[in-house]
């Protein structure tokens, strides 16, 4: 089970954020989370949640493609001829992919109605 996180180990983390650069810019996080209220100036902190985001982010990817390939519909396949001697497969985000990953996380997202 879990045991629970001494303080050297929270305080090594801490130390490793100080060297991590995320995928995610700081400046991008430490903005949303000022329009959230969090004004800070901790770049540890401003990490950590940058850290959360990415994992967050990629979770839901993963989980889109598992559902792409369940429909058994190859994202972004395309039929042409022309792309005969290419193998390789390119993965195309779609809403029906995206909408289920995100409704297992909690959020539900609808598509318009029409787009303009």
């Amino acid at each position: 089970m879990n045991q629970p996180i001494s303080g050297d180990e929270l305080l090594n983390f801490f130390k490793t954020l100080d060297d991590y650069t995320p995928t995610l810019p700081d400046s991008l996080t430490a903005h949303y989370l000022s329009q959230a209220g969090l004004h800070t100036s901790d770049p540890r902190i401003i990490r950590l949640v940058s850290l959360a985001a990415q994992k967050f982010i990629t979770e839901v990817a993963s989980d889109a493609l598992t559902h792409s390939q369940m429909r058994g519909n190859p994202a972004g396949s395309s039929g042409s001829a022309g792309n005969k001697k290419s193998k390789e497969k390119k993965n195309c985000l779609r809403m029906e992919d995206l909408q289920p990953a995100l409704a297992d996380m909690g959020i539900q997202v609808k598509k318009p109605a029409y787009y303009m």
